[in-house]
């Protein structure tokens, strides 16, 4: 009770200092008013108030503010007093001497209210207390009969266009109707720039200042391809920072990776920066960016485009402002079709997003390869950030160094694809050490995996796939009997490259209705082209399969779907498996475009006690069952996936009598599977037999 009334008495001291406070300018008001005692006061405005109001001191003025007007004929800006922040402005917004007049007496109550008493007299309503247009013009020296007068007050003038000035009571006639100079550029012009427009406030604008060109943010520089794409993104920054308003529509492949490097180019070339990603296409949105940006002479990044971007594009396009835009569609000439759109295509080598991981994570105490670990993620600048303070945020919780373990479920995080409408995901939970496979294979799926690390360098650095719009994806072919590996080899795969592995749902992908299956493979393949993950189709000669000659429309349309799969894998640009069991059913065409074939053999007797000792080896297994193991890797032929689903029936047996699994358990398994497959079990009795 008594910190409440301690608080209390520390409000009522504050309010009995403020009274005072109060009551001193009633009495300074009082002594210098003639008006004090009119019980009137207020409701009119005598010329004697009015003159005595204009003949005081004002404090704190927009220095030059009312220099005597030239001609209102639409003169560039003449300023007399060559700085501070109305002449910057004045240039940046191309603002006659005329406009400069008009905006600083449509200023002027928002800096000092007395002007609005003086206003209320001039325009004969001391109800209207802001600078109508005749009133502005009357102070300028001109007035509403000159044409080109009343010409600075039309939507397309400098003013309003720049969202400098708001012309209000469009009911009106224009000589009556109200100025209002919106909030943020009055605290522009008072050199307050510590806050973005109210109208920017959660929609998705982040302000970035700019850094040294020597910083180290810079993107390091790559070698023009000579073929008409864009060049390095730190020349290109210079480019933009240095061409004045232009609007740049850049086609990136990966979301974001080239509107992250440029971001960074042009804060390097000594350019804030406002990066906008927005939700919709908001036009109103887009006019309060180009005038913060042309306010504080930022460029403008937007990245990505909102579907049907047409207003937001108007509105940022040809206004004054450097505007970049990126994404991966091409520019719709009807987005702006006044606009000079300048279209260019991003390199899909100029972003290295090594140099960042290290920035960000090469001073945490670690045991493994930065390098290699990051190499299978093709994230953009902005989501290698994310995942970089998501593995540091893992590692300070669990208390240790950095692991590869949070690296790679921190870049997992935020390069997850949004494919289980139509795949089921599998977080890998083996290793090559699971894997039972002759030297050859194993040696093949080990070059799958420097494949995926290194196709940057080899496709892209050294130039070595080239033309015809050929993507950088690796896709494989592992073929064998059921049961030899190949689902396990390709979650070994994508565990060992720290990815999710898709299971491509055949039954949600192929559909009855032409058209519908190419449809479905599409949205796969170009969410699998953005994110990083790899993607499994099992039984792919489902899909692969061989063309036939057309002997009926049932033909020629599934001949249709396997050239369309003909034609996307040339483009694609992630990484995938296809498995079968019937190598002889794929296609030959398909062939050619896979980067590896990998034979998965059934196992010999030495690879089948390997494989039932790998499955067995957490179990509790009591003494002999090596020695059974042995004899049943000779006596019954079963492959990987049979050998592992002996061994769960072996463990079932063993759990149900509550003790370690026998030999017997390990051979009633192996019986259980060839019963299945059925076959004849070697060791049966015939019920013939005495």
């Amino acid at each position: 009770m008594s910190d409440l009334r301690e608080g209390a008495d520390g409000v009522l001291e504050s309010i009995v200092a403020l009274r005072a406070r109060v009551a001193a300018l009633v009495e300074a008001r009082s002594a210098g008013d003639p008006t004090a005692g009119d019980p009137l006061r207020g409701l009119y405005v005598t010329e004697e108030t009015a003159r005595r109001i204009a003949s005081e001191p004002l404090p704190g003025t927009v220095s030059g503010a009312f220099e005597p007007s030239p001609s209102a004929g639409g003169r560039e800006c003449e300023d007399a007093h060559g700085g501070g922040r109305l002449a910057v402005l004045s240039r940046a917004f191309g603002l006659s001497a005329l406009d400069r007049h008009i905006l600083v007496a449509a200023l002027a109550p928002d800096v000092d209210r007395r002007f609005e008493v003086l206003y209320g007299y001039l325009n004969d309503d001391v109800g209207r207390r802001r600078a109508t247009v005749a009133l502005a013009l009357d102070l300028a020296g001109t007035g509403t009969f000159d044409a080109s007068a009343r010409d600075r007050f039309h939507p397309a003038a400098p003013l309003r266009a720049g969202g400098l000035l708001d012309v209000e009571d469009e009911d009106r006639p224009l000589p009556g109707r109200a100025l209002r100079v919106p909030e943020r550029v009055v605290a522009h012009l008072l050199g307050d720039d510590s806050r973005l427009d109210a109208e920017l406030q959660g929609v998705g604008v982040e302000l970035l200042p700019p850094v040294e060109s020597s910083g180290a943010e810079l993107p390091p520089p790559v070698e023009s391809s000579g073929d008409g794409s864009v060049p390095a993104f730190s020349e290109l920054g210079a480019r933009v920072a240095s061409a004045g308003p232009v609007t740049v529509h850049l086609r990136e492949r990966v979301p974001g990776a080239a509107a992250d490097a440029v971001v960074t180019a042009l804060r390097g070339a000594g350019r804030p920066v406002l990066r906008y990603r927005p939700e919709s296409a908001d036009a109103v949105a887009g006019r309060a960016l180009v005038r913060e940006a042309r306010l504080r002479g930022a460029a403008v990044v937007v990245e990505p485009l909102p579907s049907r971007p047409g207003p937001l594009v108007r509105a940022l396009a040809s206004r004054g402002a450097t505007v970049v835009l990126a994404g991966t569609d091409a520019p719709d000439p009807r987005w702006a079709p006044e606009a000079e759109l300048l279209a260019l295509d991003a390199p899909d080598d100029a972003v290295g997003p090594g140099d960042l991981w290290y920035r960000e994570l090469g001073g945490l105490e670690r045991d493994f390869d930065l390098d290699e670990a990051t190499a299978p993620y093709r994230l953009s600048g902005d989501q290698v950030r994310r995942a970089a303070r998501s593995a540091r945020a893992l590692a300070a919780f669990e208390g240790a160094g950095l692991t590869l373990a949070q690296v790679q479920r921190s870049a997992r995080l935020v390069s997850a694809p949004l494919l289980d409408s139509h795949a089921r995901r599998i977080r890998p939970a083996v290793g090559f050490a699971d894997l039972v496979l002759p030297e050859e294979p194993l040696g093949l799926l080990h070059e799958l995996t420097a494949r995926a690390r290194h196709r940057d360098r080899v496709l892209g650095e050294w130039r070595l796939r080239t033309g015809g719009g050929r993507g950088r994806g690796v896709v494989a072919l592992f073929a064998g009997e059921s049961g030899t590996g190949k689902t396990l080899g390709a979650e070994v795969v994508a565990g060992e490259l720290g990815l999710d592995l898709y299971v491509v749902d055949l039954s949600s992908v192929v559909d009855k209705y032409v058209g519908e299956t190419e449809k479905n493979l599409e949205r796969i393949f170009a969410e699998v082209d953005r994110t990083d993950c790899v993607l499994l189709f099992d039984e792919a000669d489902a899909v692969f399969g061989k063309r036939s000659e057309v002997k009926s429309s049932h033909d020629r349309y599934a001949n249709l779907e396997s050239a369309y799969l003909l034609q996307r894998l040339e483009a694609f640009a992630g990484i995938a498996v296809l498995t079968t069991n019937l190598r002889a059913n794929i296609d030959e065409a398909f062939t050619r475009r896979l980067d590896l074939v990998v034979e998965f053999p059934f196992p010999d007797p030495e690879q089948r006690v390997s494989l039932w000792n790998s499955c067995l080896a957490g179990t509790p297994k009591a003494e002999g069952v090596a020695e059974e193991i042995a004899r049943c890797a000779k006596e019954f032929e079963l492959a990987g996936g049979a050998i592992r689903s002996a061994a769960v029936t072996a463990g079932y047996l063993a759990a149900a009598r509550g003790s370690s699994v026998t030999g017997e358990d390990v051979r009633a398994g192996a019986r259980r599977e060839y019963r299945k497959a059925g076959r004849l079990v070697p060791d049966a009795v015939a019920p013939w037999a005495p």
